[in-house]
């Protein structure tokens, strides 16, 4: 190994590495005991040289123990042959940290959240930090020293050796997910790689892993949710679809695509809005949408009339709903049909006093108390009706009441009688 390996390698470790001159003045260093904080590894060497000039150290010692901030060193100066220009070098390593690269990684990596561990080829521990442990409910230094048949059950031990072997013969990293029994008697998950360690002649086994027992319990039940709600929209028979904040169709049901007699290929995509007849109520739905949209409505129920791809027309009651509550602005909004009117083809709308004496007549009004009720001449409101039988296709009261129901003019599921339009529970239109 160069010099510039060894200097890249132990910028990894928790070591400290320098070059001295004859004053010992430190003239260069390195290493990654301090990181890249350059005066505290001064301020380290200036304790070291205070403590090598105790009067109490031995003339001939060449390597000491130093603590320095909370840590101990083990510190061997000079280190090997002295390079030109009367300059010496030496080496502090963590205490504890030792001479093994699994005991210097262990230093770097005790104390990560990650479960990690490093095996041999018989699968027995020759390091593994806390994390590992408490997954077992032991510490280290039970777990370092046994082997997977000691920690494990039979099934799990002959599992994990055989990823070890995996490794070991192919030589390269392996990620893979495994279950495991966890301390309260339930199976959990852990995701993560295992990859070959080589410490001087031998390749061992390391590995670390990340639990993901609650995140998989929450993919699963998401993807439960969307399963129930996939069944929910296909078999229901309701006519629903999940719009976008833009309005445009990204989920859509079966039954939605039969009353619109469209294929569900074909309404996927498509703008909402390009589905509704162009009356004038569509401008208080767009206002609606926009509340729903920026939060200031979460739900809405009102009507709209659609118009299937033959060119009929259809009322029906439309319930929104926005998804979502995280965001100030809604992501999408499901939109269901509860009740529908009968297809017809496409009529003027009709007025105001037209509604009103078709919700008076469905009340049970005679023709002169609703022109007692309106204000109207007795003439006026035989006229309006004559009208209406000839727009609406009946020929008598009951009839033209009914195909007010029918065609959803009329809100099924109100009394007294109103318009399937009126937003006011008390308005008749």
């Amino acid at each position: 190994m160069d010099k510039t390996s060894l200097r890249s390698l132990l910028a990894q470790l928790p070591v400290l590495w320098w070059e001295a001159d004859g004053q010992l003045r430190t003239v260069e260093s390195g290493g990654g005991a301090f990181g890249d904080d350059i005066r505290t590894a001064r301020r380290f060497l200036d304790t070291l040289r205070q403590d090598i000039a105790a009067p109490w150290r031995s003339p001939g010692t060449r390597h000491w123990q130093v603590r320095f901030e909370g840590r101990v060193f083990d510190v061997s100066w000079p280190l090997g042959d002295a390079p030109a220009d009367g300059r010496t070098r030496g080496v502090a390593a963590v205490a504890g940290a030792g001479t093994t690269a699994a005991r210097r990684d262990g230093a770097f990596a005790d104390f990560v959240p990650a479960p990690a561990f490093i095996r041999d080829h018989d699968g027995r521990y020759l390091w593994a930090n806390h994390a590992y442990a408490h997954r077992y409910g032991t510490t280290p230094e039970n777990v370092i020293g046994k082997t997977v048949h000691e920690l494990h059950s039979p099934a799990a031990a002959t599992q994990f050796l055989a990823l070890d072997q995996d490794v070991l013969t192919r030589g390269k990293p392996l990620r893979h997910t495994f279950t495991y029994q966890r301390d309260d008697g339930g199976s959990g998950q852990a995701a993560g790689h295992r990859f070959p360690f080589r410490e001087g002649a031998q390749t061992h086994v390391a590995g670390i892993y990340v639990d993901i027992t609650d995140c998989t319990r929450a993919v699963n039940q998401r993807r439960e949710a969307e399963e129930n709600l996939r069944a929910l929209r296909d078999h229901s028979g309701l006519p629903c679809a999940l719009l976008s904040a833009g309005g445009r169709i990204q989920q859509a049901s079966t039954a939605a695509a039969e009353l619109l007699q469209t294929r569900l290929s074909d309404l996927v995509g498509r703008r909402a809005d390009t589905l509704l007849a162009p009356l004038p109520e569509l401008d208080g739905l767009h206002h609606r949408w926009h509340d729903l949209i920026s939060r200031r409505s979460r739900r809405v129920q009102t009507s709209a009339v659609f118009v299937d791809a033959r060119g009929a027309q259809r009322r029906a009651r439309l319930h929104l709903t926005t998804v979502g509550r995280s965001s100030a602005r809604a992501a999408s909004v499901w939109a269901v049909v509860t009740h529908q009117g009968l297809a017809h083809e496409p009529q003027p709308p009709l007025t105001a006093s037209q509604l009103r004496i078709l919700s008076l007549l469905a009340g049970g009004r005679s023709n002169g108390e609703i022109a007692t009720s309106l204000r109207l001449s007795r003439q006026t409101v035989d006229y309006h009706l004559s009208r209406l039988r000839a727009l609406l296709g009946a020929t008598t009261r009951p009839a033209l009441v009914a195909r007010a129901y029918v065609l959803g003019i009329l809100a099924p599921q109100t009394w007294p009688p109103r318009s399937a339009t009126a937003t006011h529970p008390q308005s008749y239109a």
